[in-house]
């Protein structure tokens, strides 16, 4: 099995004009990539959970029968959004840890926000302060809480425009 190998971009907003993101349907090519991108991203955005029993496996458990945006600059693979079409939930997003704060988020969010067919939605861990900060600043809405195993959640909503 291939390893995913994570590139850290070149910084500043120069390189991201330069070197656009681009954002495609995933094949099944991306599979050991993405595995790789998810059980890394995951421990970085929730060190507070015990990840001892992630394993690379667990994307194709999480992805399954869901629509997959995979993100793409430099020909490299720098994240990733799963999407439950039929009911318009956002169910995965993740950015390769080296590339967050670069554009590749908004860029799959942007894609998503185009699949949905009315008000989408997702479920975003409390203690991720981080993710919560980030949906806000891209139209999302806090419309309820809940608990999961993981911990509470923001139930968030996003209305077409």
């Amino acid at each position: 099995m291939p390893t995913a190998k994570f590139i850290k971009p070149t910084t500043g907003i120069s390189s991201i004009t330069a070197n656009p993101i681009t954002v495609r349907p995933w094949q099944e090519s991306d599979r050991p990539f993405l595995r790789t991108l998810f059980l890394h991203a995951r421990r970085d955005a929730w060190p507070w959970l015990d990840s001892a029993q992630w394993q690379l496996e667990d994307f194709d458990a999480a992805t399954l029968d869901e629509q997959i945006w995979v993100a793409v600059q430099n020909g490299h693979r720098v994240g990733f959004a799963s999407v439950w079409a039929n009911d318009n939930f956002l169910h995965n997003l993740f950015v390769d840890p080296q590339y967050q704060s670069a554009g590749v988020g908004h860029a799959l969010l942007e894609q998503v926000h185009r699949t949905f067919t009315s008000t989408g939605a997702l479920k975003c861990l409390i203690r991720n302060e981080r993710a919560v900060a980030f949906y806000k600043r891209n139209g999302w809405h806090i419309e309820a809480t809940g608990s999961s195993p993981d911990g509470d959640y923001y139930l968030m909503h996003y209305r077409l425009r």
